[in-house]
């Protein structure tokens, strides 16, 4: 066990040792879904380094069934992240070769999460995005995003071969899946919600429409890749803003609602997608920007459980259920109630890389309790309380990246230091952005 003192006792058993076999004929080897998170260790370059290589060798010793990569973006000039890494052409085949094997040491699958961030790319490393719709971000944390320039077909449709291309060299250089990133606010999110998409071409108005670009790059990396490769779609369950209990149904007024989400995912599951990745937010700060630490997380529970449940009854291809799970017993409630296939986890895995081994191997029956991240400055906590939690987290995985162990004790001020000498400005910039009002 990595790290003791981040855990708390409990007592119940777990069915995550069991396999699982998607539609493509693949079997993973367990249910621990490492989900995405930024990992912040790529150069101004956008390429990958060795502490990729470091970080996920770790994780996949830890005993995870699949490692989810952070953002990786389809376009240099595209960026959502400071720190992000962009797949583009083979010029860095070398690095995201050594990086694949070691997220596949140990029988373990390592997905690549492709994405494009649309508007969604803070003005410090973009000041020219690029969105379905033009208009200009309006809100507190409109100054934060450059406004975006309206896409052309053509300009569609390179992005479309983009995806496909960087899901090809995924495949080349070694990982065994790739994760589309249709959720939290980027640029197919952008597409598939009202609130942002505006046009009136084949790519906007009616939800058909509006999920055709979602439809198009799903397809084209299909074929880039082949039918048995493994292709999951990170989907929002809808707009829900994050002020929003996230086990209550609540769309968003005139947003991508929970029906319209149900019926992009029975299109994705015709087209052959291997496995849906739930998850929620976008103008808001996502979910996982919350601060509160244990005491929220056990007051909130497992995120979108209720959206689960529904989705049940509905699809037959598998699904993830990310957030909020923290201990056995909600591990081994979700799997039986069959509302997920598999258990998605990120900010624990930052603490405890080998989790799921504790869990499997160990019989370990606890519960990973995460801290409230706080620089002990009200004001600061306020400003920058979702930049705060990311640049927290961001910073444990740069220290396992280096060999150290995570250290739960450290503070909030050290980790937005951290931030600014890693990113300079960009890294006080808002990931995401704050939604209409």
């Amino acid at each position: 066990m990595t790290n003791d003192t981040t855990m708390t006792t409990a007592t119940s058993a777990v069915p995550t040792a069991e396999p699982l076999t998607l539609p493509c004929g693949v079997t993973v080897k367990n249910r621990f879904y490492k989900s995405a998170m930024n990992e912040a260790l790529a150069g101004r370059d956008c390429a990958p380094t060795e502490a990729h290589v470091r970080l996920y060798r770790a994780w996949a010793r830890g005993g995870a069934g699949v490692l989810v990569t952070g953002n990786v973006m389809v376009d240099h000039t595209q960026l959502g992240e400071p720190g992000n890494v962009a797949v583009e052409d083979e010029r860095d085949l070398v690095m995201l070769r050594r990086w694949a094997a070691a997220g596949t040491e140990n029988g373990t699958h390592c997905w690549m999460q492709i994405n494009h961030p649309g508007r969604q790319s803070p003005v410090t490393i973009n000041p020219h995005p690029l969105a379905p719709s033009a208009g200009k971000i309006d809100g507190e944390y409109g100054h934060f995003f450059a406004e975006p320039t309206e896409l052309t077909r053509n300009q569609i449709r390179d992005i479309i071969r983009r995806f496909a291309n960087t899901a090809r060299i995924a495949q080349k250089a070694g990982f065994t899946g790739v994760e589309i990133h249709a959720a939290h606010g980027y640029l197919i999110n952008q597409f598939l919600s009202p609130l942002d998409n505006h046009r009136t071409d084949e790519y906007g108005g009616s939800l058909a429409n509006r999920a055709r670009f979602l439809f198009d790059v799903f397809d084209a990396v299909r074929e880039a890749v082949g039918p048995q490769f493994p292709i999951a779609v990170k989907l929002n369950s809808s707009d829900v803003p994050i002020a929003v209990k996230v086990n209550e149904r609540n769309d968003a007024p005139g947003g991508f609602s929970e029906e319209e989400s149900i019926w992009v995912m029975k299109q994705l599951e015709a087209r052959g997608v291997d496995l849906i990745d739930i998850s929620g937010g976008t103008y808001a700060k996502p979910v996982i920007q919350t601060n509160g630490g244990a005491v929220e997380d056990r007051r909130r529970g497992v995120y979108f459980t209720d959206f689960a449940r529904r989705v049940k009854g509905e699809l037959s291809v598998p699904v993830t259920l990310t957030g909020g799970f923290r201990n056995a017993a909600d591990m081994n409630r979700a799997l039986s109630e069959g509302i997920t296939q598999m258990i998605g986890i990120a900010r624990p895995l930052a603490l405890v890389p080998d989790l799921p081994n504790c869990i499997i191997r160990d019989g370990w029956q606890g519960s990973v309790d995460l801290p409230r991240v706080t620089t002990g400055i009200k004001p600061l906590d306020k400003a920058f309380g979702g930049i705060l939690v990311i640049s927290w987290f961001e910073l444990q995985m740069h220290r396992i990246a280096r060999g150290h162990r995570p250290n739960p004790h450290i503070g909030g001020m050290r980790a937005l230091l951290f931030a600014i000498k890693q990113h300079g400005p960009a890294a006080l910039a808002p990931r995401r952005r704050k939604g209409r009002q």
